[in-house]
């Protein structure tokens, strides 16, 4: 008799999940596209070689890789994405690819990784394979594509690639990964208290002493990025 009763208990506990998973990657996305939005008007001013600019959108994106796994990092990031396009970019079709790729190489590898290990050591390992991951793929993609939507020679565009878009894409791919290190366990514990995501099943909880002094490098790494950013743009 339990084990006809457990049948239903289970579809239902299965369909609160999905419909939870469903409703938190709706919200990801609206926040994220919040993010990109706020980032495009508070980065105005520093636009990299006069188009490339600084977008914050993958923090918010990368906690809900490291939650829900690479398929919600390529869901959320196509679902902004094409937003973005449709409503503030001016780059068309060639930007919705270029923004698909870069966070995607940035962050499935990452999300694969924490998936497989929910530790710390293998979330910020993730996102340095993910970060260095982002940069070599953007260096080819920028020398495929920049020339295209931009309208630049594609010799011009290989001069710029060691001394333009690599400290860019690095400098990106480390205030991203920085400020996701700083705000991903108080963001998850809120969306854990308002029940939109399941309780840890992971073994590294990680001491308070230990989430502080991660909480300080994770501030001096996304300062450090900021300040970065900051040279390449040429505004200090």
């Amino acid at each position: 008799m339990s084990e006809l009763s457990s049948g239903p208990a289970r579809t239902r506990s299965k369909s609160s999940i999905d419909a939870r998973t469903i409703a938190c990657t709706g919200m990801l996305c609206a926040v994220a596209y919040v993010v990109m939005y706020l980032s495009k008007t508070i980065f105005a001013g520093m636009a990299v070689a006069g188009f490339l600019k600084f977008d914050l959108k993958d923090v918010v994106i990368a906690i809900g890789g490291f939650l829900f796994g690479p398929l919600n990092v390529l869901c959320v990031s196509t679902i902004v994405s094409l937003i973005e396009m449709i409503t503030v970019s001016t780059t068309g079709p060639w930007g919705l690819l270029m923004n698909i790729i870069s966070t995607c190489t940035f962050l499935c590898p990452s999300a694969w990784l924490y998936k497989r290990n929910r530790t710390f050591q293998w979330a910020v390992l993730g996102l340095v394979i993910g970060g260095v991951f982002m940069t070599a793929s953007m260096m080819l993609w920028n020398y495929l594509v920049t020339p295209i939507y931009q309208g630049m020679p594609r010799a011009a565009v290989a001069e710029m690639l060691v001394p333009v878009f690599l400290p860019f894409n690095l400098t990106k791919g480390l205030m991203n990964g920085a400020l996701t290190m700083f705000l991903y366990k108080p963001v998850v514990d809120a969306l854990r208290k308002a029940h939109l995501v399941p309780e840890s099943t992971g073994t590294d909880n990680g001491s308070k002493s230990r989430t502080i002094a991660i909480s300080i490098v994770a501030l001096f790494l996304a300062a450090t990025a900021v300040f970065l950013g900051l040279v390449l743009a040429k505004v200090i």
